[in-house]
């Protein structure tokens, strides 16, 4: 089973070291961007399949840019506030999971069905 490339765009540095260490103890590759505008080169160089996103300083139209620029591209969003009609949209303009960034075990989850459905199919 190849390992699943992970890029990460936080805001907030501190809980983006933190989600970085937590990833890396699971994922092999995770790629920490410092700003929005290093995610699509980051993507590109490191084949990711996978983008942990922080939608609170992105517009839901970013995640449906992505979404369409990079179609086989899991994004896993991410929030401080659930905030339900936000996940819904985010989830409807392409993200396949919304997570609260400090919940590292429901980001892994989400990550690890993915490889597991990734290495199945």
């Amino acid at each position: 089973m190849e390992p699943l490339h992970v890029v990460l765009y936080q805001d907030d540095a501190a809980i983006a070291e933190r989600l970085a260490s937590s990833l890396s103890r699971y994922f092999p590759v995770v790629y920490l961007t410092h700003s929005r505008k290093e995610i699509r080169p980051a993507i590109t160089r490191f084949s990711a399949e996978v983008l942990v996103l922080d939608v609170e300083t992105s517009e839901s139209t970013e995640v449906e840019h992505l979404h369409n620029e990079f179609p086989d591209l899991y994004i896993v969003c991410t929030h401080r506030l659930a905030n339900d009609e936000l996940w819904t949209e985010v989830l409807q303009r392409g993200a396949a999971d919304m997570c609260v960034p400090w919940n590292t075990e429901d980001i892994v989850n989400s990550l690890t069905r993915e490889h597991a459905r990734r290495a199945a199919a």
